[in-house]
């Protein structure tokens, strides 16, 4: 990937938020390209934050059907390239996240799986 991307993941407290927030917290660690956006900042228009949203593509990860990580980011004005559901990543499989705060073999097989999803859409999107 040439062009950093931000991802921002769902900060609620569900198991798919857990899924979420790890998965895109592990690609941001594995790759310098992969930024991780604080939903928290981003809502609470904390200051200076908008000038780092609006300089990079940003994908958002939602984790249930709400979809509230794309709605605040709509709210605030900052455009997404696209986003992703935790809830319809994992209803593909026979795995399911059980717990809010942490997570035990099935909520890692879980992130393994939303972690792949999420690389295989970042290189669809071809934002080099």
């Amino acid at each position: 990937m040439e062009e950093k991307i931000a991802l921002a993941a769902c900060s609620g407290m569900s198991p798919n938020g857990l899924v979420a927030r790890v998965a895109v917290h592990d690609l941001a660690i594995d790759d310098v390209e992969i930024l991780s956006i604080c939903m928290g900042s981003t809502s609470a228009n904390v200051t200076g934050f908008k000038r780092m949203l609006d300089k990079y593509p940003i994908l958002a990860i939602n984790g249930c059907e709400g979809n509230c990580v794309g709605k605040i980011l709509e709210q605030k004005g900052i455009e997404i390239v696209d986003e992703l559901n935790v809830g319809d990543i994992l209803a593909e499989t026979e795995h399911k996240a059980n717990d809010a705060a942490r997570l035990d073999d099935e909520g890692e097989i879980c992130v393994s799986i939303v972690k792949e999803v999420i690389e295989n859409k970042i290189k669809e999107l071809e934002l080099d």
